[in-house]
């Protein structure tokens, strides 16, 4: 990164398409030199800050910061409040008071300076005592800095950030408040012995069954499984609920790039108590796309998508039951369902590789599941507090 320290830095809240244009373009030139860094497509990026397209705003207000010096423009920050992260009980992370801010890219440590400043006089203004980040923008979207994992580029959905960015933030005074963690696997010759043992009694249960989602009933399925996830997670440090509208808005997003083998439904006694989502690496793709579809890129897309190749996949999400959380059956459902996946990956989308994130430090049951199966840490993200 080229720092120019001549002319004083000024903060501008970004009112208009122009600035938000800005905002978004700035982060493509800011980290066109890191070779890991894979460009978002900028549609989406526009879909995400935008109230009337992202539901999130229907519980949620945000202002947007741009950092200029000299003319230039060097940096950017999100200041964030979510009214029902506000509702939540203050012993599990959010709570009252509680203001977010992300999307953070600056040029130097004087610019991250000025914005986290300019972030933290915004959520104070709106009534907030504490500051919780970086998220961008929701707990759901791309929650924490990455401080570890940084020579490989990310699988899908995963942020990704410069190293600098650490000791800036560190600098402001903010101290690690939860860990992220984001696992590998090699997954073509399968599992440990002992796992494939649990999944084989599992196949004679004959309460189980671990189905497939039908895509042709999609938004009954969507909703289905987000309604898992919101019992699943609603103990979990940070958690929000997803409301209607977020769930509708994910299936939206997700319908192209969900397949029929790749996410999988547990039901006992024929209750729907867990689900596993995998997705294939679409990174894979959009490195080379610099954030556009067009004009040809769209069609590549497509065509992939078709019968993706993903030498990666990436389980965003998984959920059991809240009930069944500390149960043996828990255990031996996502065994299954992990398994049970595996198996078409390998075989009809060429996978050689799975990436489970990101996990809370303290969910015992998945860092568990994941270390079963011989995953390994590949990137380390972290969520930081204040009191304002």
């Amino acid at each position: 990164m080229t720092t120019h320290h001549n002319g004083p830095i000024t903060i501008h809240a970004v009112k208009d398409k122009a600035g938000k244009r800005e905002f978004v373009e700035l982060a493509y030139r800011l980290n066109r030199g890191d070779p890991a860094w894979v460009p978002p497509l900028k549609a989406e990026v526009f879909d995400l800050l935008t109230p009337g397209k992202n539901p999130w705003f229907e519980h949620g207000k945000a202002q947007l910061f741009l950092a200029r010096r000299d003319g230039r423009t060097v940096g950017r920050i999100s200041a964030h409040i979510d009214f029902l992260a506000l509702e939540q009980p203050a012993a599990q992370g959010m709570g009252p008071g509680t203001g977010n801010w992300g999307l953070l890219e600056a040029e130097d440590a004087e610019t991250a300076h000025a914005l986290i400043v300019s972030a933290e006089d915004w959520l104070r203004g709106q009534g907030m005592n504490r500051a919780l980040g970086p998220l961008s923008i929701s707990i759901w979207d791309e929650p924490g800095l990455l401080i570890e994992g940084f020579d490989r580029p990310p699988t899908i959905m995963l942020g990704h950030n410069s190293p600098l960015y650490r000791p800036w933030i560190e600098a402001e005074g903010y101290r690690p408040v939860k860990t992220l963690y984001n696992y590998g696997v090699e997954i073509i010759d399968g599992f440990p012995p002992f796992v494939n043992r649990i999944v084989a009694a599992g196949e004679k249960n004959a309460r189980i069954r671990i189905r497939r989602v039908d895509k042709t009933k999609f938004d009954a399925e969507a909703k289905l499984i987000m309604g898992i996830l919101n019992d699943a997670w609603s103990d979990n440090w940070g958690f929000v609920p997803l409301t209607d509208g977020e769930i509708a808005y994910v299936g939206k997003k997700l319908k192209d790039i969900v397949f029929e083998d790749l996410v999988r439904v547990a039901e006992v006694d024929g209750e729907p108590v867990a689900f596993m989502i995998v997705l294939p690496n679409i990174n894979e793709k959009l490195i080379d796309m610099d954030g556009s579809l067009f004009p040809f890129n769209w069609a590549k897309l497509l065509w992939w998508l078709r019968k993706p190749r993903s030498r990666t996949l990436r389980v965003p999400l998984m959920g059991v039951v809240k009930k069944m959380q500390h149960s043996r059956m828990a255990s031996m459902l996502a065994f299954m369902m992990i398994e049970f996946i595996r198996r078409d990956a390998v075989r009809d989308y060429g996978t050689q590789y799975g990436d489970i994130g990101w996990v809370l430090d303290d969910n015992q049951g998945m860092n568990a599941v994941a270390e079963a199966i011989n995953a390994t840490v590949n990137r380390v993200y972290q969520i930081y507090d204040k009191p304002l």
